[in-house]
């Protein structure tokens, strides 16, 4: 409460003493209507209800005042609905014959006055709808004669008061739509004269008390979107007079008791959005009188046991998002029925499409959504004749949508959208004249879209997203006048777009995306005046746009991405709304219109892949909403605008594949919220500005294929929460700095193709979360290879080729499991390659002088402490000197062999010659077999020929085997 609040609180306490006094002096009418007149000073009376109130006047003709008989007394002030605010005086407690105070639905404010405790002839007290605060005084439990307390629908703080259950004649008690806490007293109890019980829409807490059941007249007990908890009292079934129950929206847990079954007159029973488990108690069958009951938004789980044959008065079941299992009962809808309401959705139920609801002939809404019944549909379905929504969404019905649905002349609403239908919509569809909502998406819809359906004038709504509709969009499609959102996306629809559907000038939702229409867009686009989305993108279209397109003033989204649009992008720039506009992968051509400034709310602009030329805008900086901005893949050229500084809360900057020249400006770095920044592949010059590090939350900084040079600025280690880093294809100099280890979330790192000396960080090695690539090819970095790259076990692609790197593999990149690609080569690295690198192909290592191992040649060891390196043309040398040389030594040794022999031969014939038997002997190599005797002429030899003769001393290269052939000739001549 204020300070002039509480002054004024003070001051109306003050006269209401003084008043008192005043009273008892004089104990007439003129005093209440004196404590009137004041009442009225301080209230605001803007409709002037209270313009008799008056001195002139006779008070028991004042307006909303009802006197006793003898006019002396205020016996009821009934000033409901008559828009005053301001306080409520505590000099209210001076009409002691009052009995009925009404102030409710006005715009009071403050407290309730403790004094109206002393209101003791007070029966009824309505204060709901205004904004009194406080708690409730314990002071109203002294109104002992009060019968109806309604003091809901303000902003009432504090607990219920347990004092309430000193009113015992109490029948009317309402504190709905407040702030109260704490939990129900345990005194309600005591009311036994209580019918009506309103505490709803509070933050009550704890246990709905047993001591509720001696509220034996209770009629209506509402409590719900409170906070309660605990299980439902069972004796809560002992309140036979109970006709509403309501704890809807609790934390209520446990079963639902058996004994609600004997609540014989109960006809609304709600009790979802709670925590309730177990099954549903068939006793409930028992409540024939019961009309609507809502058990959805619970943990139940079972069968449905609830029969309409039983509680035939039922006119709305709502069972949905429960773990209910099984079908629907076979007599759940036999004879004539009430229910016009059944809610079955999102549990999981089973089965074919229960052809026992065709029973229940009163039905207007069928909810069977998000469960697993399967199976065709009937063709019985016109059954339901008072049928008005269907919704069977979100389950495993196939088939056919049977023709018998055009029957359903009532029906308003149809989804049917995540199922398996097949087939073509049949014609018959075109009969429903009360049709407005159609969702039939993400089924296995195919054929055309029949042009009957444009005879459902009542369309509103259509949605076919993600079916195989083939041909073309029907000619007729302009007969829906009253459609306000038209899905197509996701068919084979083809063909160009019919010129009637811009007669449908209610429609705000346009989407053809993913198709395979064509043609230019038709002229009367400019009648969808009210259009706010139309997403085109993933077609055919082609051509310039229409200029009359400027008019759709109220267009939000546009998304026209990979077409064949040619020309100017200035038609779609005349709506001062826009939020959205894609026009990716087009042929667009011409500047970027600086119209564009005027959408001030625009969000995203996406015009890249064009061949949009010229500068970049300055008038762009106006667009202080803008979060993404990408112009790449165009012919843009000249500077950045430094207007775009002022669009600080950009997200995605993508200028890169243009010709933007100068240099990177260092404003950039104020983009806090900055998570993509790419502009590679363009003319930048100078260096890379180190307020860049400032950009705390980016996550992709790509600078690659420009001419920048100087070194990487230290401050890159700043951005922490960088996923990419690619500055490859510049002239940077200088060493990698060591606080890159700080971007630990970075899992792309390319600084190829720079001038990149010193050694490679070791630092490198903490980040971990490196898996894409790690790219410092074609630099001028040397020494060793950091052993604690070996920890970057996610890492795919390693590329460290022509660099001046030395030393050997380090063991540790063995680790690197995760490896697909690796080039070392061009480097200086000796000794041998990790065996667990074997599988890389040759190319990997080329270029390393002294490396070796496979895939390269073996490695051989000159001494047990080094290893000699021979490339494959030695070892192929070595081996044909070993086969050279083994096979001159066999020479060799043959002949020593056959020398011997010649020698030991000769002297073997010198000691046979003298004793006669050479005659027998040459006579038997003569005449001996036929087949040594061809031979004869090449094996006789000359005794004498044994003995070296001169001339064989003469020429010592001369053997015995030399002359074996001649010999024998001279032998044979000489004979």
């Amino acid at each position: 409460m204020g300070r002039t609040q509480m002054f004024q609180y003070r001051m109306l306490f003050f006269f209401s003493v003084l008043s008192s006094v005043l009273l008892v002096i004089h104990g007439d009418n003129s005093t209440e209507s004196s404590c009137l007149l004041r009442i009225k000073s301080l209230l605001v009376d803007p409709a002037g209800v209270l313009s008799n109130w008056s001195p002139k006047a006779n008070m028991c003709s004042w307006n909303g005042l009802t006197c006793s008989i003898d006019q002396t007394h205020v016996l009821s002030l009934n000033l409901s609905g008559s828009g005053l605010s301001g306080l409520l005086s505590p000099e209210f407690s001076l009409f002691t014959s009052l009995q009925i105070l009404d102030l409710s639905m006005n715009s009071l404010s403050g407290p309730i006055p403790p004094q109206f405790g002393q209101l003791q002839s007070l029966k009824e007290l309505l204060l709901y709808s205004n904004s009194l605060s406080g708690n409730v005084p314990p002071e109203i439990g002294l109104l002992k004669g009060l019968q109806v307390l309604r003091i809901g629908d303000n902003s009432l703080t504090g607990q219920v008061p347990p004092h309430i259950g000193n009113l015992t004649e109490l029948r009317v008690l309402g504190m709905a739509y407040c702030q109260l806490n704490g939990s129900i007293p345990l005194e309600i109890g005591n009311l036994n004269q209580l019918i009506s019980l309103d505490l709803q829409k509070n933050s009550l807490g704890g246990l709905i008390p047993q001591a509720i059941s001696g509220c034996v007249e209770l009629q209506n007990f509402a409590a719900s979107n409170n906070m309660l908890e605990g299980e439902i009292p069972p004796l809560m079934g002992n309140l036979q007079k109970l006709q509403i129950l309501n704890l809807a929206n609790n934390s209520l847990s446990g079963a639902i008791p058996a004994k609600l079954g004997l609540l014989s007159n109960l006809k609304y029973l709600n009790l979802l959005g709670n925590i309730l488990s177990g099954e549903i108690p068939i006793e409930l069958n028992q409540l024939s009188l019961l009309e609507r009951l809502d058990l959805s938004r619970n943990n139940l789980s079972g069968t449905i046991n609830l029969l309409t044959t039983q509680m035939k008065n039922i006119q709305v079941l709502v069972l949905s998002d429960n773990m209910l299992t099984g079908t629907i009962p076979g007599d759940f809808c036999i004879g004539t029925s009430s229910l016009w309401q059944l809610i079955l959705a999102r549990n999981k139920l089973s089965g074919q499409f229960p052809l026992e609801l065709l029973n229940c002939s009163s039905l207007q809404q069928l909810d069977l959504s998000d469960n697993d019944f399967e199976g065709e549909l009937p063709p019985g379905m016109d059954k339901l004749e008072t049928l008005t929504d269907l919704l069977l969404n979100n389950n495993s019905f196939s088939g056919n949508l049977p023709r018998e649905i055009g029957n359903l002349s009532n029906l308003v609403t149809f989804f049917l959208f995540d199922n398996g239908i097949t087939g073509g919509i049949p014609v018959e569809i075109g009969k429903l004249q009360e049709l407005s909502v159609l969702y039939l998406y993400d089924n296995q819809f195919s054929g055309n879209i029949p042009m009957e359906l444009t005879n459902c004038s009542s369309l509103t709504e259509i949605d076919f997203f993600g079916n195989h509709f083939t041909g073309s969009i029907p000619q007729t499609i302009g007969n829906l006048k009253n459609l306000v959102f038209l899905q197509l996306r996701q068919n084979d629809l083809s063909g160009p777009v019919p010129p009637s559907l811009g007669y449908c000038n209610k429609i705000q939702k346009l989407v053809l995306a993913d198709n395979k229409l064509s043609g230019t867009l038709p002229a009367t686009f400019r009648f969808l005046s009210d259009v706010s989305l139309i997403t085109l993108y993933n077609n055919s279209f082609e051509g310039p746009l229409p200029t009359s397109l400027s008019l759709l003033k109220n267009l939000r989204i546009i998304n026209f991405s990979h077409n064949r649009f040619t020309g100017s992008i200035s038609p779609l720039c005349g709506s001062s709304n826009l939020i959205v506009l894609d026009l990716t992968n087009n042929s667009f051509s011409g500047p970027i219109p600086s119209s564009l400034s005027m959408s001030k709310n625009l969000t995203r602009l996406r015009l890249a892949a064009n061949l949009l030329s010229e500068t970049i805008p300055s008038e762009l900086g106006q667009l202080t909403n803008l979060n993404f901005l990408d112009l790449s893949f165009n012919n843009l050229t000249g500077e950045i605008p430094p207007d775009l500084s002022n669009c600080s809360g950009l997200n995605h900057l993508l200028i890169n594949n243009n010709r933007i020249t100068g240099t990177i400006p260092s404003w950039l770095g104020t983009l806090q919220g900055l998570g993509e920044l790419d502009i590679s592949c363009n003319s930048f010059q100078g260096k890379i500005p180190a307020q860049l590090g400032n950009c705390s939350r980016l996550l992709k900084l790509s600078l690659s294929g420009n001419n920048l040079f100087g070194e990487i600025p230290s401050e890159i280690g700043n951005l922490t929460s960088l996923n990419v880093l690619s500055l490859q294809k510049n002239n940077l100099s200088g060493s990698i700095p060591s606080t890159i280890q700080h971007c630990k979330k970075i899992y792309e790192l390319r600084l190829a193709e720079n001038f990149l000396t010193g050694a490679i960080p070791s630092e490198l090695g903490t980040l971990t979360e490196l898996q894409v690539i790690l790219d410092l090819s074609k630099n001028l970095l040397s020494g060793k290879i950091p052993s604690s790259l070996g920890n970057l076990v996610k890492l795919e692609r390693l590329n460290l080729s022509f660099n001046q790197l030395e030393g050997d593999i380090p063991p540790s990149l063995g680790r690197l499991t995760s490896l697909h690609m690796l080039n070392l080569s061009n480097n200086h690295f000796q000794g041998h390659i990790p065996s667990t690198f074997s599988g890389f192909p040759l190319s990997s290592f080329l270029g390393n002088g002294k490396l070796c191992g496979v895939p390269l040649t073996l490695c051989l060891e000159s001494n047990p402490r080094e290893k000699t390196q021979l490339s494959n043309t030695a070892v192929a040398g070595v081996v044909v000197a070993i086969v050279f040389t083994s096979t001159l030594i066999c020479l060799g040794l043959i002949y020593v062999m056959l020398r011997i022999w010649c020698n030991w031969k000769n002297v073997s014939i010198a000691s046979s010659d003298t004793g006669g038997d050479h005659k027998r002997e040459e006579e038997k190599w003569v005449y001996g077999e036929e087949v040594m005797t061809r031979n004869v002429d090449y094996w006789k030899v000359d005794p004498l020929a044994m003995a070296p003769s001169t001339q064989d001393k003469q020429n010592p290269r001369a053997t015995c085997i030399f002359h074996l052939k001649v010999d024998a000739e001279t032998v044979d001549h000489s004979s």
